[in-house]
């Protein structure tokens, strides 16, 4: 049996687009069998302090999120793109759990060189083989972001080639475009279709 943990970053928890995306995933889960632990970010009595790299050992809270992700086989990240990246909330989140040495290292290839000695590759840590998902909504539809840049819609590449790839996790994404108040009820019930097909495929 899977067990799935979901950060989930969106501040609305109850009523939103992607509260909706998070409630459908765990029923379709739940119907396949499988385990979720759910962290609503915003609705937890003790919140991150904003990333600070000078604090160590970091806060007790990032230990306990990254001991429940070594009891995990997926991790599912859910927010919505602000400013081409994730809520800040849940970058936040990243910034302190995916972080050395626990999710990668760097392993020096000229350890003798007094000018390459930082040249060198990722070695990854805990969550090495494991599935990452990330679910992200865009306000706009998808051609108003190949403007920005060659990687179309740059959180979701940044995510694949800068950070799950340095631990060794496989990778999905979901990605809904156009979200807004007033999305055809037939549109939200063909994405809510894409997030169940999503499940049966783990």
């Amino acid at each position: 049996m899977k067990k799935i943990f979901i950060a989930y970053g969106h501040h609305n928890t109850k009523d939103s687009f992607n509260s909706a995306v998070r409630d459908t995933f765990i029923d379709e889960a739940q119907k396949c069998g499988y385990e979720i632990d759910l962290v609503n970010l915003f609705d937890e009595k003790e919140q991150l302090p904003f990333y600070n790299q000078n604090i160590n050992p970091p806060p007790k809270l990032v230990l306990d999120y990254r001991k429940r992700l070594e009891s995990s086989d997926v991790m599912f990240l859910i927010g919505a793109c602000h400013n081409l990246r994730l809520n800040s909330i849940l970058e936040n989140w990243i910034d302190w759990v995916l972080h050395p040495k626990w999710f990668f290292s760097y392993r020096s290839m000229f350890t003798d060189s007094k000018y390459f000695k930082n040249y060198g590759f990722p070695v990854p840590g805990a969550m090495k083989g494991k599935l990452g998902i990330v679910s992200i909504s865009y306000g706009g539809p998808m051609v108003s972001y190949w403007n920005f840049s060659f990687f179309d819609n740059i959180p979701f590449r940044r995510l694949k080639k800068s950070v799950f790839q340095l631990g060794g996790l496989k990778t999905k994404y979901i990605r809904f475009y156009s979200v807004l108040p007033n999305m055809n009820k037939h549109i939200f019930e063909n994405h809510m279709e894409s997030v169940r097909k999503l499940v049966r495929s783990l």
